[in-house]
């Protein structure tokens, strides 16, 4: 399996939510178990003029490491997230934004991931999940 299967695989099967944010994957780093998305948001999800609602930069956060972890092979088939904190680093506007998310550890049935945002290559958020990691019942 390549970087490129992973993208075409997760690129394939998004949920709603994703979808919602008009959320893909362009790339996936097997060697850092790592996956690069792209996110776009409407004027719907703002308030304050043109300032993106928390809810969906988590939302975009949450999504990148979920499927870092999703997308590593052998990991898990899926994540229930049991804890997410997000910090705001800076405003996000509507737009379009880059996210980052990595598998920093992992053991049998707990994983620990990160994440960041950027808009223009200006961060705008990170965060760190702990999920567990749901396997297969075959």
């Amino acid at each position: 399996m390549t970087g490129d299967d992973v993208v075409n695989f997760l690129n394939g099967q998004w949920p709603p939510a994703v979808q919602t944010l008009q959320g893909y994957a362009i790339d996936y780093k097997l060697t850092q178990n790592s996956l690069e998305m792209r996110f776009k948001t409407k004027p719907e999800f703002c308030h304050s003029g043109d300032i993106v609602q928390g809810g969906y930069i988590s939302g975009m956060l949450d999504a990148v490491m979920a499927f870092a972890a999703i997308g590593s092979p052998d990991l898990c088939e899926w994540v229930a997230t049991l804890e997410i904190k997000v910090n705001f680093v800076a405003r996000a506007r509507n737009g379009k934004f880059t996210a980052l998310g990595r598998v920093v550890h992992s053991g049998r049935n707990i994983g620990y991931l990160s994440g960041e945002l950027f808009q223009d290559s200006n961060l705008v958020a990170t965060a760190t999940s702990t999920v567990k990691l749901i396997h297969s019942k075959t």
